[in-house]
């Protein structure tokens, strides 16, 4: 019989939000005894009340704010193999659900798959990995057992080099976990997209914007496109499989570039897709003097706000984003526009975006608000994790 995990206490008044079911409980709210402080990060352990009621089992950081993250309501239970079998199986049957016959997705995502600060993507028989908290630093062996018991995959890429980390006190890191790298493919509404799990952005693919991109693609047939901050080319590949007319995709990596003009000659696109390397900011700029205009313009930037401090140049810079791109759209077209900045508010970037699109007294009609896909899942109890905010405009 293994031993019970160490107990530790919330202080008299500060459970009401765990006995409200809110996942997280923060080292203001928890008796932070020498013993306390003295556990290694990511250990499991017992949280209850002043007034003995059980709160089940947690994984538990002394020196990180968020100090406890809920992981099960039995609080005698064994974080194994197993158990991890358990919580993927359950992730992957939702998944199933959503996109049957279809192994490309986010497997896990965080808090609302019950493994907190933990996300997965799969690629096929491929897997990207990326524990963002002690706790699933510290449950990434059992996981692995887990992950190949269930998959048997040929690749399991460690991409913990998300800031978020530091907070933690985690080192940045990029590894194989298992197997040997080899190619990486996604497969996404008929076409083909080279993947970088080592070295691309986020884990490699945007899995997040897959709905979106199917929604603009949708836009497409006879349009001209430009792909702004375009990474692989996700949005652009699909307008032009679309049937888009011309497709340009800008992007300041010439590596993405690359890839994204792999893919598209891989999927006999090539004719009508061309790539621009550049700031994408100056490069809008500049088309905008010029006169040039697409029917569709999308914009979809890396995160403008890294902390809490940045949101308000990163509310400007999303205002200034919408004035240059909607510039480029012709009279009667579109812009689609995202961000994927955890600290910018949806009210708050649909208000920045407004407020560029009246500077040039555009007329402007609001189609669709959206965020990420269904294999995105929010917990009801932590919105803000619903990081992705897009908005989709026909402007006059």
């Amino acid at each position: 019989m293994t031993a019970p995990h160490p107990l530790l206490r919330l202080l008299p008044r500060h459970d009401r939000r765990v006995k409200e079911g809110h996942p997280w409980a923060f080292s203001n709210e928890i008796a932070m005894t020498p013993e306390a402080r003295a556990l290694p990060p990511g250990a499991p352990v017992r949280l209850e009340g002043d007034d003995g009621v059980r709160h089940g089992t947690w994984l538990f950081n002394p020196h990180s704010l968020i100090a406890a993250r809920r992981v099960d309501a039995d609080p005698a239970a064994l974080l194994d193999a197993a158990w991890c079998r358990a919580r993927l199986g359950a992730a992957l049957a939702l998944r199933e659900r959503l996109y049957p016959g279809n192994p490309y997705y986010r497997l896990v995502h965080a808090e609302a798959d019950g493994l907190p600060g933990l996300v997965i993507d799969r690629y096929g028989d491929a897997l990207a990995l990326q524990a963002n908290t002690a706790g699933m630093e510290w449950l990434t062996p059992a996981l692995l057992e887990a992950l190949e018991g269930m998959f048997a995959p040929r690749l399991i890429i460690g991409r913990n080099d998300a800031s978020v980390r530091k907070l933690e006190g985690l080192a940045e890191e990029v590894k194989v976990l298992r197997g040997a790298p080899g190619p990486v493919t996604v497969e996404e509404a008929g076409l083909r997209f080279a993947v970088d799990l080592l070295s691309g952005q986020k884990t490699g693919w945007f899995f997040d914007q897959r709905e979106n991109r199917a929604r603009v693609a949708a836009l497409a047939p006879g349009a001209t496109v430009l792909d702004a901050f375009c990474h692989t080319g996700g949005f652009g590949l699909a307008a032009a499989k679309a049937g888009a007319a011309q497709v340009t995709l800008l992007d300041r990596s010439a590596p993405a570039l690359e890839i994204a003009l792999d893919s598209a000659r891989a999927n006999g696109l090539a004719e009508r897709v061309a790539a621009e390397r550049g700031e994408a900011l100056e490069v809008l700029e500049r088309w905008g003097r010029e006169g040039r205009r697409f029917d569709i313009v999308v914009a979809d930037p890396p995160a403008f706000a890294k902390s809490r401090r940045d949101q308000p140049a990163a509310l400007r810079g999303y205002g200034k984003l919408a004035r240059l791109a909607a510039a480029l759209v012709a009279p009667g077209g579109f812009l689609f526009i995202a961000s994927c900045s955890h600290h910018v508010a949806p009210g708050e970037f649909a208000d920045a975006v407004i407020g560029g699109l009246l500077r040039p007294r555009r007329a402007m009609k609001l189609l669709v608000q959206s965020g990420a896909g269904p294999d995105h899942p929010v917990h009801p109890l932590l919105p803000e994790s619903a990081y992705l905010k897009a908005l989709l405009f026909q402007l006059g």
